[in-house]
């Protein structure tokens, strides 16, 4: 039973921020879209705001991996 708290506890680590990022950009794409079409040389900011978001799911597969490492030990 620990074993399927582990694994629940470790998908929800990457499901959550992967669900919260796309959100996130479903709302940054098209106001990156409309900015860009008035000022392309904000292009380098589109592209931040653009990654920003990505660096949660990141974090949030780093600590999946810190659950299932702890959780072998």
């Amino acid at each position: 039973m620990e074993l399927a708290w582990i694994s629940l506890s470790a998908a929800l680590a990457i499901s959550i921020p992967a669900l919260a990022t796309s959100w996130a950009q479903s709302r940054i794409g098209p106001a990156v879209a409309a900015s860009l079409a008035e000022k392309p040389e904000l292009s380098t900011t589109a592209i931040l705001l653009l990654a920003i978001p990505e660096t949660v799911v990141i974090l949030g597969f780093v600590v999946a991996i810190l659950i299932m490492f702890r959780a072998a030990a």
